[in-house]
This record gives C-alpha cells, structure tokens and sequence, in this order.
C-alpha cells in the first residue's frame, strides 16, 4: 500500500514525460496510481527510486538504480551530479540533445496546460557547450566553514572540489579549497568583459539562502555583502556595447545569453524610427538600448531595485531619449508614473512572472507588440494565457539552452494585437 510508504522506501517505477521542475512523472501501482515526481531519470527508463518527500497528492523520489536505461543517458561529468548530492544540475545524466527536447516539452505542455495553446517548441543550443558557462555562482557555508552546493530541495551543503559548470575562471579561484568561519554564502562573478569578483555575506545577517536559481540575478539573498576582490563595477559587453554592473547586480548568468536575447527581441518587434519603447523590469537597460539605437525614440526602463535603476542611468547616458524609472512594474503602471500611448514594450519579469494586472495595463497602452523575455515556462504561459483573453495573439516563439545540464531554459515570446 503507498500509504504505509516512508521516507527512505525504495520502490521500482517505469518512468513517463519531464515535467516543470526537472524531475519526470511516474505512477505508482499503475496508470491510475499514485504521482511520483522522479529526478535522476529520463523518459520510458524503469529504475529504482528512493522516496525523498511524501505528500498528500504525490511523493518525490530519486532513481538510485537504472534496469533500463534510455539511449540518450550518459555519465554525468561532475561526481557530484548524483541522488542525495548537489542538486544544482537536473540534467548531467542526458544528452544535450535530449535536455534540449525535454525543455522543448516542458515548454510545450506548459503552454497547452496554462495558455490553451498548442505550439511546436524547438529549444536552440547557445556556442560554448554544457561545461564551463555559467558567469555566477554561489557557494554556501557549512557549520564547519566549509563551501558547497546544496543538495535537491534542501539546506544541507554539499561540499565539492568544483563546479563544472562555472565559468573557466571562477574554477581557477580557491575559494573551495579554504575555510570561511566568518561567512555564510560566497558569490564569484566571472563576466564577458574579463572582470572576476568575489562576494561573501557575514555569517548571521541574513538568514536561510534563498534557492539557487541561475536564472535569477543576486544569489546572495538578504543582509550586507562584503567585496572581497575585485571591482566594485564589472564590465559585460552585449549588444554592441560595454555595460558596467555591480557584481551582485542583475546579468544574464551565460555569457551568449544577453546578447542572443537582445538581438532575437529587435527581430520579433521590427522597431521602426520614431516608436516609443517601455523596457519594463529592465535592469541595466539592455533591451532598451537596443530598441533605442534603431527607433531612436522616447525609450523608458522601468526597474524596482536602486542598483539596477543606477546602472541603467550610467549605460544609457549616451541615448538622450532614455529616461529610466526605479519603481516597481506594477506601480509604476497603475500610479501612471509611466503612461501610455506606447509602440512596443519588453516585459522581462522575474520567474513569477509579470501577472495579470501588469499585463492588463501593458494592453490598455496600446503597443502594435509585446516582447516577452521568459525563464519560467509556467509563468510565461500563464501570462500568455491573460493576452489571449485580452484579444491578443502569440505570433513567434523561441526558445534557448541558456542554462545547460539544469532545468532551466529562457523563451522569447512576440505577442500582438
């Protein structure tokens, strides 16, 4: 009976589709039985898995053991990409041609679920490989001064030799190789423009970490920081420029991302010379430039935090038409500290994505497009659900690897009238 299952219980499952959140669906005791959210597994494998979470409606597990594997299983390159060690790569164990069409599937059925609409999703690899990409990186600090990762949905560090994942020159520090007594997180910034930076937050200021999502921008959560070396201001180049951010400032985490997204958001809205651009939960303002240099109209960035808000006034000093507010979206909307009429707006939001209220306002201005710059498919999905009711439509759509060997996976959506 699944009901006396416990924690630590291993049982054997055939494994079905991905699902949101880097794990594959399962049923326990047949296609009626109970939901298994397994990790470590690929479609159609049958394994052992080993109940990690039991709740009401479902159970979580991790496959331990593979009887049937599936071709496009591999090795996982890092020792410590296994059950019950670091859990921030979902995906060592595929191919890079099999992570990319089980993102392409999760994207898809998010879609189909939330938006009622059925879309082919083809998820486009970024230049670099799967290793040795990512910019920023955190490390946590364990009771014995020890940096890691952290395991799979859990605070529990997993100390490690390296990432494999982190960029070349965040591998080369030795910050892993040392004690840190007086430090609770680490954070190391490897940027396009050469800089490295180290950051660390004092133990005791700022309570549990918030989860380690590479798609997001500071890792570091809440409390001081301490800059331990490097700049106070890094350079990244994207889109034909030299940007200078903060390290712990928002930046997109894989070194092709920015400037592959930049340039596949100015295809999907063909700017015209003279439209008015809203650039909306716009950091640093790099949408925004691009869209100015081309229209060359009043462009307007929208971001809530000062640091952001700060870098955007510095980077687009030179276009006279910027102008950048630091308020939050939906305030900024509904307060009309940003107002309409508007040609073409980018909404960027974070991974709960820009909602209905905001979405509503962004329609009531009445732009020709809307540029959508998604890292959650759910999120996207159900904001792209709230255009339709609106009477919009979702024209284009693309997708891109940005975050290799996890879960993740950043959309492009052009939406219009």
């Amino acid at each position: 009976m699944t009901d006396e299952l416990v924690q630590g219980d291993r049982v054997e499952l055939t494994v079905g589709a991905p699902a949101h959140g880097g794990h594959c669906v399962a049923r326990l005791g047949g296609g009626h039985g109970r939901v298994v959210f397994v990790r470590n597994a690929l479609p159609g494998e049958r394994v052992t898995a080993e109940i990690t979470e039991l709740h009401k409606g479902f159970l979580r597990a991790e496959a331990v053991e593979v009887h049937e594997a599936s071709p496009d299983r591999v090795e996982p390159p890092c020792p410590w990409a296994r059950p019950g060690l670091c859990g921030g790569c979902d995906l060592q164990h595929a191919t890079g041609e099999a992570q990319r069409r089980w993102k392409a599937a999760v994207v898809e059925e998010q879609l189909r679920r939330l938006a009622k609409l059925s879309w082919d999703v083809e998820v486009e690899e970024l230049p670099g490989g799967l290793l040795g990409w990512r910019s920023r990186v955190r490390y946590a600090v364990d009771a014995a001064d020890r940096p890691g990762l952290l395991r799979h949905r859990s605070h529990e560090v997993v100390p490690i030799d390296r990432c494999r994942i982190a960029h070349p020159a965040i591998q080369q520090l030795d910050l892993l190789a040392r004690e840190w007594p007086d430090a609770d997180a680490l954070e190391a910034v490897a940027t396009t423009g050469g800089d490295v930076a180290v950051l660390a937050r004092p133990s005791g200021t700022g309570g549990p970490l918030p989860p380690d999502d590479p798609a997001e921008g500071t890792t570091l959560g809440a409390g001081g920081r301490v800059r331990l070396s490097g700049p106070d201001e890094v350079t990244e180049v994207a889109a034909g420029r030299h940007w200078r951010v903060p390290p712990e400032g928002f930046w997109q985490v894989h070194p092709a991302a920015a400037g592959t997204l930049a340039s596949t958001v100015v295809e999907m809205l063909r700017p015209d010379e003279g439209e008015s651009v809203w650039d909306l939960y716009g950091g640093a303002g790099l949408f925004a430039a691009a869209l100015a240099a081309r229209t060359g109209g009043r462009t307007t960035v929208v971001e809530a935090s000062p640091a952001g808000a700060a870098a955007a006034r510095a980077n687009l000093a030179d276009l006279p038409a910027a102008e950048v507010v630091e308020a939050r979206v939906d305030v900024a909307l509904s307060r009309r500290r940003i107002t309409g009429p508007v040609d073409l707006v980018v909404l960027d939001p974070p991974r709960a994505g820009a909602g209905a209220k905001v979405v509503r306002s962004v329609v009531a201005a009445g732009p020709r497009a809307v540029a959508y710059v998604a890292c959650d498919p759910a999120s996207l999905a159900r904001d792209v659900g709230t255009f339709r009711q609106l009477g919009w439509r979702m024209s284009a759509l693309r997708a891109f690897d940005c975050f290799p060997m996890t879960q993740h996976v950043e959309c492009v959506a052009l939406l219009e009238r």
